[in-house]
This record gives C-alpha cells, sequence and structure tokens, in this order.
C-alpha cells in the first residue's frame, strides 16, 4: 500500500513538474504577429474571364475588335493578400493580384473594408500599390526591413490568405538568397528572390514575408508546385521594391534602369565559334553609344558572369536583374576579357520613355511606339532593324515587343521607320483591303496577313 502511494506521489509530481515547463516563457513569434496582422490585408479583385466562350466566338472578337465585350464574359474574384506601407493608406502587393481588376476590395484584420485605388505597379517585377482612404481611422503600418542582409537560417513568417483563410500564419527560415526561377510565361526570369520553408499558398501571394523583429523582408509571390515540391516558396526582397515605390505613386510606373549593350546567352556553339574563354555567361555583342555601359568601359566581345555577386548565364536574365535598379543605381558588373576576369562598377541610367509627340490610334487591336535604346536592350533588337514597336496587343497574333517595319496593302509595300510613316500608311487601309505587316520579333522576322 504504501509503495502504490509512493508511486502515485510521484507520478504526480512528474506531472506537475511538466505542466510547468517553460511557464512564463512568449514565442517572439507571438508578439511578430500581434504587431504585424493588423496591417495584412486581404484583396479581393474582381476579374472577367472568358473561359465560357465558344472558341471562335473569342478569337474572332479578339482579332479585329480587342478585348470581349462584358455581356459575353464572366465575372471572378482574384484573391490575395497586401500590407499596408504607409498612414496614408497606400498598400504593397503583387501586380498579378489586382492585374485586370475592375474592382478592388481590402479587408482589415478587424473586419473593416475599404474600395481600393489601384496606383500603379509593374508586370515584369511583379509589384503594386494599392490606396484606401481611411478618413478619421487610424491605421495599422508595417516597417521595411533589409533584405540585403538576411543571413540563412533565420526566422520568416509568412501572414496572409491562402485560399481564403484569412490571416493565416505560417513559420519557416530563410532557405536561401539570390534564387532565380522562370516567368510562367516563359517571357524572362524572377531574379534575386528569396527562398523560404515557410508554407506559401495560393491567396499568399502579396503578403508580408517578415523577420523576428516584425519587420517586412519580403513580399511572398510564387511557390514550386506542390507535385514537384514541398515548402519552397520565393518572395521579391523588400528592397527591391523599396527602389520603385517613389515612381509608383509618382507616375504609376516603375522607373527601371538602362545599361546599354546588344547581348547574347553564352552557348557551347557560340564560346567554340568565337574562343571564348568561359561557356556560360552573357556575350555583348554591341556596346550602344555614350550608355552606362560604355561610360564604365564594357567592350565588344566581354561576357558578363555575375552582377552584384548573382551569376548570370542568360541574356534574359541579366535584362531582369538591370531592370530590378533605378536609374543612377552603382552595380559591380564582372566579366570575361578574353579569359580575365575584370569587375567594373557601372552607374545605371534611365530608360527612354520618350513622350510621343505623335499621337497614333490603334490598329486591328494594337497600340505602337518609336523604339528608344532602352527598348533595344530590353527586348535585343538590333541596330539595323527599324520601324515601330507594339507596346500593347489586344490580339493572338501580333505580341507585345514586335517591331513592325513595314506594310504592304493590295501589293504596294510601304517601309516603316517611326511613327509618322505608321500613321500615314495606316491611313490608307480601306474596308476591303489586303493587309500585310512584316514583322520582326525575337530574333526572327514574318508576315501577318488578313483581310480588312
Amino acid at each position: 500500500m504504501k509503495k502504490s502511494l509512493v508511486v502515485v506521489f510521484f507520478v504526480t509530481l512528474s506531472i506537475l513538474t511538466l505542466g510547468f515547463v517553460n511557464q512564463n516563457y512568449e514565442s517572439p513569434i507571438t508578439n511578430v504577429v500581434e504587431a504585424a496582422a493588423p496591417a495584412v490585408v486581404k484583396i479581393e479583385a474582381t476579374v472577367y474571364s472568358t473561359s465560357y466562350i465558344d472558341p471562335f466566338i473569342e478569337d474572332f472578337f479578339k482579332r479585329w475588335f480587342g478585348d470581349i465585350p462584358k455581356q459575353y464574359q464572366q465575372k471572378g474574384t482574384s484573391l490575395g493578400s497586401g500590407f499596408i506601407f504607409d498612414k496614408e493608406g497606400y498598400i504593397l502587393t503583387n501586380f498579378h493580384v489586382v492585374d485586370g481588376a475592375e474592382d478592388i476590395k481590402v479587408t482589415l484584420l478587424d473586419g473593416t473594408e475599404f474600395k481600393a485605388k489601384y496606383i500603379g505597379g509593374d508586370r515584369e517585377l511583379d509589384i503594386a500599390i494599392l490606396k484606401i482612404t481611411p478618413k478619421n481611422k487610424e491605421i495599422p503600418t508595417l516597417e521595411f526591413g533589409n533584405s540585403d542582409k538576411l543571413k540563412i537560417g533565420e526566422w520568416a513568417i509568412a501572414i496572409g490568405n491562402p485560399l481564403g483563410f484569412q490571416h493565416t500564419v505560417t513559420v519557416g527560415v530563410i532557405s536561401a538568397t539570390g534564387r532565380k526561377i522562370p516567368k510562367p510565361d516563359n517571357s524572362g526570369y524572377y531574379t534575386n528572390l528569396i527562398q523560404t520553408d515557410a508554407a506559401i499558398n495560393p491567396g499568399n501571394s502579396g503578403g508580408p514575408l517578415l523577420n523576428i523583429h516584425g519587420q517586412v523582408i519580403g513580399i511572398n509571390t510564387a511557390i514550386i508546385a506542390p507535385s514537384e515540391a514541398m515548402n519552397i516558396g520565393f518572395a521579391i526582397p523588400i528592397n527591391t521594391a523599396k527602389r520603385f515605390i517613389e515612381s509608383i505613386i509618382k507616375t504609376g510606373k516603375a522607373e527601371k534602369a538602362y545599361l546599354g549593350v546588344y547581348m547574347q546567352t553564352v552557348t557551347n556553339e557560340l564560346a567554340k565559334a568565337l574562343g571564348l574563354k568561359v561557356n556560360k555567361g552573357v556575350y555583348i555583342s554591341q556596346v550602344i553609344e555614350n550608355s552606362p555601359a560604355e561610360k564604365a568601359g564594357l567592350k565588344e566581345g566581354d561576357v558578363i558572369t555575375e552582377v552584384e555577386n548573382l551569376s548570370v548565364t542568360t541574356a534574359s536574365e541579366l535584362a531582369s536583374i538591370i531592370h530590378n535598379y533605378t536609374p543612377g543605381s552603382k552595380i559591380k558588373i564582372k566579366i570575361n576579357r578574353k579569359g580575365k576576369e575584370i569587375e567594373l562598377e557601372v552607374v545605371l541610367g534611365k530608360s527612354e520613355n520618350k513622350k510621343e509627340t505623335i499621337e497614333t490610334k490603334e490598329f486591328i487591336g494594337i497600340t505602337v511606339k518609336e523604339i528608344t535604346n532602352s527598348d533595344r536592350e530590353e527586348y535585343q533588337i538590333p541596330e539595323k532593324i527599324k520601324g515601330v514597336l507594339v507596346i500593347n496587343s489586344k490580339n493572338n497574333f501580333i505580341k507585345e515587343g514586335t517591331i513592325i517595319y513595314k506594310i504592304a496593302i493590295n501589293g504596294k509595300v510601304y517601309n516603316i521607320k517611326n511613327l509618322n510613316d505608321w500613321n500615314e500608311t495606316i491611313s490608307k487601309v480601306k474596308k476591303g483591303d489586303y493587309v500585310a505587316l512584316f514583322y520582326f520579333y525575337k530574333g526572327a522576322t514574318g508576315v501577318f496577313s488578313f483581310g480588312y
């Protein structure tokens, strides 16, 4: 009997002792969530899709009239996340969350709803800024951290609205920095991304990735498909977003930098043919006169291998990295010049987005502009190619970034060297005419013909 009592006593004592382990402990993550969650918002964007329209009708409308009339479209909702970073009501999110949205609703943690205004953004950077009007309401905000000083293994906390579950918190670590992944449409790369194993799911896009101090270090933007991997997510470094906030608020657009080179990806064949001393990198085929590249000492024949300690293997990757910076930024570029490794400092220039003094009207769903040197760098357009650049396209045949350099009308060919030539030529097109557009796109030429 005594033995039984002793056993019961020690078991009870053990249970009580276990119950008081870390009795006064409070997780720092709890403190971060309590401080940060009120500034994280749920975004519901009203978008229109054509999923139930007959493909033939959709193709017909897009080819000749551009956008599908709304009465034939299906209204849907795009769900995402964002966070307030300014007391005036400015919100950061991903561009793809609000792309093409008609109406945007923002909901705070306390249930308060606001109608949000789209201020501006950039598809390539996948950054957008919204604004709500808090009126007399005091709204919470988040503080920016420094994503350039991240260390592998430090805490990472994601707050967002995955699959519509509002204000979900997940925790992990910084798995890597400087990651690059191809964009879904294969138009280039997302570069210099933060990799984390904090669970990120559809609906987390645009939400903050926080450090243990509650500061924003990234904007959650992409995941690896669950069928391929688990808990591999990516965020845009907040320092990248910070560079463009001012220009987006002022102009609605991100003012991106310009290097000033024509370039191509180094392949084994190219390396052997030119006798290059490296078999990967970006080959400079030409340096534009008076460009930042020329002023920094870059030369034709150089191979760019690194930018700001990020390895560079393709031309599109290099363009994406340069566009992560604003004009005036100083960056270090490592090159291989005939086998010699050289590091140069380049002060990046301003992309030439000239205000057109010549108005141009839409034609078969496309809008064009004059070609600038920064356009030539971005779309890799050789200097010998003249014409006009397609900047907006509502049909499935002519894509943005296409150069139109000739137009044929009923057998007569007109050279297109500038906007004047374009406007004058398209004004000649009449109903019943047969028209052909001669174009250059991604290194290839072609002809698109149709009856008007």
